[in-house]
């Protein structure tokens, strides 16, 4: 959520880079944000067939970087506030002189991010707002934000590579806690590209953080070296809310899994048009 900032509650996509301490922000996002395409990449390219300077210094001013998608880290063009600008000139854009303002404000928030790290919680917590989440679901969301860093940084120590490691045992915790995997989840939300943990209600969140939590405990008292051993730890670590899942769900008659979601009304009955029409 970090790398996520908004210009008049829109995301912008962005990559903080140690080397230079300059954040790059991912291109197709800024001309999508200005200009209201609904097609960032012919947009590009237009512009740089009238503008033939700018295409000429495009590498000068881009540069493909690694970003966090929800598939995964993607190599995505970006460009720090100096090419941003450049960029700007060649999109006539009301939005231009204020999104000036915003990349200068941007530099300065993540310099006092540094210095004070609570700053960016506190931010994610303003965007979670923005997007209309009750006060209460914010801080379930942020508290199993940080029960996730803890067990990823477990991971991390005892050798588990990032991504495709990470998501296999992420997928065994999902599975034994919930009877279903991360992908599976999403369809039983109707969920495609959105985060899975920003459309959880309450219980759900807290059964997520219970798997995970319940896993770093395991890992610290088993201390597992390397993919396999982690994967088990991750069984039983799920199992573990699994457990108290069935328990609870046997008490009330009400199954936890629920195909709720913070989708937006417009967008949940155009999705729902769209499956009567295949049907």
């Amino acid at each position: 959520m970090s790398n996520i900032k908004l210009f008049e509650s829109k995301q912008i996509r962005t990559v903080w880079n140690e080397t230079d301490e300059k954040w790059y922000f991912v291109v197709a996002d800024v001309i999508q944000v200005l200009t209201d395409t609904p097609n960032p990449s012919d947009y590009i390219k237009k512009m740089r067939k009238r503008d033939e300077e700018l295409s000429k210094g495009w590498g000068q001013f881009v540069t493909p970087l690694s970003v966090d998608t929800l598939g995964g880290k993607q190599k995505l063009n970006c460009a720090s506030a100096k090419g941003l600008l450049r960029i700007i000139q060649s999109i006539p854009s009301p939005k231009a002189e204020p999104f000036k303002l915003w990349l200068a404000q941007v530099g300065s928030d993540r310099l006092d991010e540094i210095e004070n790290p609570e700053l960016a919680a506190q931010r994610t917590r303003e965007l979670y707002k923005l997007k209309g989440y009750p006060d209460d679901w914010i801080e379930k969301r942020m508290r199993s934000i940080a029960i996730r860093e803890e067990l990823t940084d477990e991971w991390k120590n005892r050798g588990v590579k990032e991504k495709i490691e990470y998501s296999i045992l992420t997928a065994e915790i999902s599975k034994a806690t919930f009877g279903l995997t991360p992908s599976e989840y999403k369809k039983v939300k109707g969920l495609k590209s959105q985060n899975l943990r920003d459309h959880m209600t309450d219980l759900e969140l807290i059964f997520s953080m219970l798997g995970e939590a319940s896993t770093t405990e395991i890992v610290k008292t088993q201390n597992p070296k390397g993919f396999i051993q982690n994967k088990k730890a991750a069984k039983q670590g799920g199992a573990v809310a699994g457990n108290a899942r069935r328990e609870l769900e046997s008490r009330t008659g009400k199954k936890v899994v629920s195909t709720d979601n913070y989708l937006p009304e417009a967008k949940k009955s155009k999705e729902l048009k769209k499956g009567k029409e295949k049907k």
